[in-house]
């Protein structure tokens, strides 16, 4: 097979590498969350939101610290994003001027149009990390309010609002900012393709490995998982 033709073969490969695995995490996560790592998260941010709408006088200013906290997380990833799409065009130049030094890199298509291809899908993962965390800000900022609610407030017939409807908002800030994070993971495979598809199918087997054991949780973990709500619960009860 011809150099320039590896990339029609491998590339898709890769992407089809990277959407099989998260199309099997987003229906683990759907049917059995307790086995991933953000499944459980998200129960866990339950019952917190549930702890710290009980007694929001005592509770409150850790609530809106801890919520803050998410936030400048969000705002870092979010200029990080937009900062490396603006670098991008200034990257395209410099690989233009030096065309031929950029050619000794790269093993594969080296033709100006794959070249415009690459540096638009790494573009298009920053762009879309950056709206992602955008989203994440908007839903931790309007967490940051109602957490201050009390709960028995809250459930009240009189326009309250319901500890459920927190949580709700509170993991949806979340999964914006997990999918931002999962962006900044693929533009990585992608920014590997500048320099051959051999590199970005390598890369994206990789990524997948690893993200694996960093998003599957343990028999352990899931354990102590259940014994912490347990106890929770029945300490609700008895209060």
């Amino acid at each position: 097979m011809e150099e320039k033709y590896f990339d029609l073969v491998l590339v898709p490969l890769g992407l089809l590498v990277s959407a099989t695995y998260h199309s099997w995490l987003l229906l683990t996560i759907l049917r059995h969350p307790k086995r991933t790592v953000i499944g459980l998260n998200a129960l866990a941010r339950q019952r917190w939101v549930r702890a710290m709408m009980a007694d929001p006088l005592k509770n409150g200013v850790l609530a809106v610290q801890t919520v803050r906290n998410n936030i400048m997380a969000s705002t870092v990833l979010a200029t990080t994003a937009i900062t490396l799409a603006s670098l991008i065009s200034v990257f395209v130049a410099a690989t233009t001027t030096n065309s031929a030094a950029y050619s000794l890199l790269v093993y594969g298509n080296k033709t100006a149009p794959i070249s415009s291809v690459k540096f638009f899908a790494i573009s298009l993962c920053f762009i879309l990390a950056f709206l992602c965390n955008v989203q994440s800000i908007r839903y931790y900022a309007h967490v940051s309010f109602l957490l201050v609610v009390p709960a028995a407030a809250a459930a009240s017939r009189d326009g309250g609002i319901s500890v459920a409807y927190v949580s709700r908002s509170l993991n949806k800030g979340s999964f914006f900012w997990s999918l931002g994070l999962r962006a900044f993971y693929v533009s990585f495979t992608l920014f590997l393709w500048i320099f051959g598809s051999v590199p970005m199918l390598a890369g994206s087997v990789v990524m997948c490995c690893l993200l694996y054991f960093l998003d599957t949780t343990t028999e352990y973990t899931r354990d102590l998982h259940d014994s912490f709500g347990g106890h929770e619960e029945a300490r609700d009860q008895d209060a």
